[in-house]
């Protein structure tokens, strides 16, 4: 397999047979698979670094379903070997003597979107259909003709065995010695989904025993595989990872991922996101102002908080809001991380970098009654342990804030562009008259301005300002605390 280590790109496009190290990512922001499984790219590196990794998950179902099915056709009544035999020169009727499908017993492990067309298809050839999924529910999977049933069920019950589960920790060596002694004597296993489900060893010395009567591999531990004890099995029918290996497939997945490209490059939208489901929502019209809310009030409330460790707590307040803690906290986390030494913080990156930064984010919900002004959706952040706490919500389109340290605005202040936010006695002049004079002699405009109320004889005020003032220096004696931010 190539690994791409290309350090000045901006995207790589990868298949299969190539993959995808982290020390390929100094420029890099999107990794697009024109497939499905990413085992070929260093997901964790990715994120790490802030970089998408996307992929096509429904591009090759098909032609790893028809695979599939081939495979089990070709155990079913040794079509490689006697082809193999025929041109040798022999005629070997005999030898090959094979079973037919109808009325046995099939299990597929995976139910998904290549699970059930295999399922679906082997029912035309009468075969009964058992399978597994800890995802689709058992009504769920009826209604395409398969009943769920516990793998210890399954294994005794099985003519044939399929897998189409992702390689994970729980599904590595899924079919082992153990397993394949459950199974009914002469078990016939296809594997099209990814080497390591089926434990390599466990099958040869089953297949040597006669307990798996033959098998169907594509997939590898290794790939191509250097043991070839496997492949040289007489039972063993095998192919090297052509799952996807079709005209219709290639060019459906490559057309797939760099649409999705496209889109996310042009603002359209974010499909088939593996590590960035919380970015995949920043493209979405009604969440992208909420998700500009979360990041500016993280921001206010590192600023205004002057740190970043500790357990800051995300609240969403309403029904509209009752999922979206999903993309919010992220979006917060990256916010309060803005200006840090954390380099290249992302949505996709945000969560991972507060831990390490030593900051514990926790998400709640709850209702709220409908505010005064209309609002039915808030959103709450707040350091615990300290006074420091925002929230906002959002009008029309346009972020805002609500209250700051327990001081509410009864106008939300506008979180959007250059904004100068300060505290200050409330039993002072205005300062109002102080602040023209400098934006006046800066030749910075005023375009709004917002008071809260007052809390233990003191008052927050908000401007929103045409540019960032350059210089605070004349402001911060007259004021007990003030900051820009620029949103």
């Amino acid at each position: 397999m190539a690994r791409y280590t290309c350090h000045q790109a901006d995207l790589i496009q990868t298949t299969s047979d190539n993959g995808v190290s982290n020390r390929a990512a100094e420029r890099l922001q999107v990794v697009g698979r024109a497939g499905t499984g990413v085992d070929n790219v260093d997901v964790e590196a990715a994120t790490r670094k802030g970089v998408l990794v996307m992929n096509t998950p429904t591009g090759n179902s098909l032609s790893a379903a028809e695979l599939t099915c081939g495979m089990i056709l070709c155990l079913a009544r040794q079509i490689p070997q006697a082809a193999a035999s025929m041109k040798e020169g022999k005629w070997d009727r005999k030898k090959y003597m094979g079973m037919e499908l109808n009325g046995k017993t099939l299990g597929v492990l995976g139910l998904g979107r290549i699970g059930r067309e295999v399922a679906t298809r082997m029912q035309a050839f009468g075969m009964k259909t058992i399978g597994y999924d800890p995802i689709i529910t058992p009504e769920t999977s009826a209604t395409f003709g398969v009943e769920q049933l516990p793998l210890e069920e399954i294994w005794p019950r099985c003519d044939f065995i399929t897998v189409h589960t992702p390689l994970l920790a729980s599904t590595k060596g899924l079919l082992n010695d153990s397993t394949f002694a459950k199974c009914r004597r002469g078990v016939q296993v296809v594997n099209c989904a990814r080497g390591g489900i089926v434990d390599e060893g466990a099958l040869l010395r089953a297949l040597r025993s006669g307990q798996c009567g033959g098998a169907a591999l594509d997939v590898f531990t290794q790939e191509p595989p250097k043991d070839r004890d496997l492949v040289n099995h007489p039972n063993v029918i095998c192919c090297p990872h052509l799952g996807a290996s079709t005209q219709e497939a290639q060019s459906r997945c490559g057309k797939e991922i760099a649409m999705q490209i496209v889109d996310m490059a042009t603002g359209k939208g974010l499909a088939g996101t593996v590590n960035g489901q919380a970015l995949s929502k920043a493209f979405a019209p009604q969440t992208k102002p909420w998700i500009a809310l979360a990041r500016a009030l993280g921001l206010v409330l590192r600023t205004a908080g002057k740190q970043v460790q500790g357990s800051m707590q995300v609240c969403t307040q309403g029904t509209p809001l009752q999922e979206a803690g999903s993309y919010l906290t992220p979006a917060v986390a990256a916010g309060m991380l803005a200006g840090g030494p954390q380099k290249d913080v992302t949505l996709v990156n945000a969560l991972l970098l507060a831990q390490e930064a030593g900051l514990k984010v926790t998400t709640t919900h709850g209702d709220v009654a409908p505010e005064p002004d209309g609002s039915t959706s808030l959103l709450q952040v707040s350091l615990q342990g300290t006074p420091h706490r925002v929230t906002g919500t959002v009008q029309g389109s346009t972020p805002v804030l609500r209250e700051i340290n327990g001081a509410t605005f009864k106008q939300p202040a506008p979180l959007s562009g250059p904004i100068l936010i300060y505290k200050a006695k409330a039993s002072e002049p205005s300062m109002l008259p102080v602040l023209m004079g400098l934006l006046g002699k800066a030749g910075v405009q005023l375009q709004s301005y917002h008071s809260s109320s007052t809390v233990a004889g003191e008052q927050w005020s908000v401007m929103g300002l045409s540019a960032p003032l350059s210089d605070l220096s004349e402001l911060k004696p007259r004021v007990m605390e003030v900051f820009q931010l620029h949103l």
